[in-house]
């Protein structure tokens, strides 16, 4: 279901792609088109968050023949994907050093929706760029500020301003720069469901940003979550995420390589924390298509001084450059 809906998207960005999938759906053949971009909408499938459909545009967007302006409508937070806050936090600072930056690159959250029937809106729109900029990205640098949304949807206000005091109680022990905002969405931005969840992203003296999120369980499946232990437990998932540390969190190290890969025929460096399984993955998704193999050192926690196993990516851009892209 969310599947077919993500290769219709696709099919709305591309201009002359051909898919083809057989009776039972389980093989498909795909021809791809030119990426066109424009300004579009998309009904995403409620079964996975707007975060699904968007790391796949985020890859995309950049290499477009026109800027691209999207609006997708579902589930903006559940358990699952990364949620929109969490991309607009982590992933939009991370496009800019690689040089794709502009008044353009916003993710807008016009209305929230909760699993299981979503009702959310956001608006995703992106510049093009015809080359990226290779990045030099080794040294994360000491947490300066904490930042945050707790958000509540057809539930009393007041369990945002639990979650806050609860990540707080936690947080506050290390840092005093703590500001964590609360957004409660009323009638019809509120989407169909109710739920509550908390977004958190520690940025530092670099400007690298990692983040950690928790949603409330859906309606009607598994146990009622107080919104103390959704604050405090988030607020330990973010402390682990500094602990794995490097210069990109969890959630964006395929995006960064994907760009360092496609950047210009120069080295681009970046040190990340352990490596999660989705990135082992997809680096070797990179050398199928690419064949582009990183270099990849491990940093023991006593040379660095901080946290967990670092590991130093490094390569060489394939010199990708974007064909489509008016001239003007």
């Amino acid at each position: 279901d969310f599947e077919a809906s993500f290769i219709r998207l696709i099919d709305k960005v591309t201009n002359g792609s051909r898919i083809e999938i057989n009776q039972t759906g389980t093989s498909l053949y795909y021809q791809p088109g030119l990426l066109y971009g424009g300004s579009l909408e998309h009904e995403c499938s409620p079964s996975r968050s707007i975060g699904y459909y968007l790391e796949g545009l985020l890859c995309l967007a950049p290499f477009m023949k026109h800027p691209l302006k999207i609006v997708l409508r579902g589930v903006t937070n559940d358990q699952v994907d990364p949620s929109v806050d969490v991309l607009k936090a982590t992933a939009l600072p991370l496009l800019k050093k690689f040089g794709i930056d502009g008044e353009s690159l916003e993710i807008k959250i016009n209305r929230r929706g909760m699993p299981p029937k979503g009702g959310g809106e956001i608006v995703f729109s992106c510049p093009v760029r015809k080359v990226l900029q290779p990045i030099q990205f080794t040294d994360p640098g000491k947490i300066k500020r904490i930042r945050g949304t707790a958000y509540s949807v057809r539930v009393s206000p007041q369990m945002a301003n639990r979650m806050v005091e609860s990540a707080r109680s936690i947080l506050n022990k290390f840092l005093p720069d703590i500001y964590i905002y609360t957004d409660h969405m009323k009638g019809a931005s509120s989407g169909k469901s109710p739920g509550f969840g908390i977004c958190l992203t520690a940025e530092t003296i670099n400007g690298t940003i990692l983040s950690a999120e928790l949603a409330s369980n859906p309606q009607g499946q598994g146990a009622a979550v107080l919104p103390e232990e959704l604050g405090q437990n988030c607020a330990k998932l973010l402390l682990e995420e500094v602990y794995r540390g490097g210069c990109v969190d969890s959630t964006n190290q395929s995006l960064a390589l994907l760009l360092m890969t496609l950047g210009q025929r120069d080295v681009s460096k970046v040190l990340l924390g352990p490596l999660s399984p989705y990135t082992i993955e997809f680096l070797r998704h990179l050398r199928s298509f690419f064949q582009i193999m990183f270099k990849i050192e491990t940093k023991t926690p006593e040379e660095e001084h901080m946290g967990g196993e670092k590991v130093l990516m490094t390569c060489v851009g394939v010199g990708f450059s974007n064909l489509s892209k008016t001239i003007r």
